[in-house]
């Protein structure tokens, strides 16, 4: 599972979003909408994007 990677695009603002959602967002690496970063696949990670999957679009490598 851990070599796997994933595309994560961010689709919403951040803007007025619980400060937890926004430290989720920080910690994969996203600030800026529209903005794709590649992160792997890893229990942490999945954990991240789950919590703020309302705001994200994710695509399999």
């Amino acid at each position: 599972m851990a070599d796997k990677k994933l595309n994560v695009t961010m689709t919403k603002s951040k803007i007025g979003r619980l400060a937890s959602h926004q430290a989720c967002l920080k910690g994969l690496g996203l600030s800026r909408i529209r903005q794709t970063v590649q992160v792997i696949d890893t229990h942490e990670n999945r954990g991240m994007i789950n919590k703020v999957s309302y705001m994200l679009k994710v695509e399999e490598i």
